[in-house]
């Protein structure tokens, strides 16, 4: 007697099933729009890092000379 075949199927995570459920629910364009809102947060986000970067090597500069 041979045993029956084992079908392993992979669980989507939950991020999967949320990305499924928004392409049902939203049109292409919408998802465009939300896709490119959030690379915008993430590009603005970088650059403010940047800028309090800058802003330190500034600040440490200035007190190197005046010390």
């Amino acid at each position: 007697m041979q045993a029956a075949p084992v079908r392993a199927t992979a669980i989507p995570t939950f991020t999967d099933a949320l990305r499924a459920v928004e392409s049902l629910l939203m049109s292409s364009g919408q998802r465009t729009a939300r896709r490119n809102a959030w690379t915008s947060v993430l590009e603005d986000r970088r650059r403010a890092k940047d800028r309090m970067e800058a802003q330190r090597v500034l600040e440490k500069a200035v007190a190197a000379r005046t010390s």
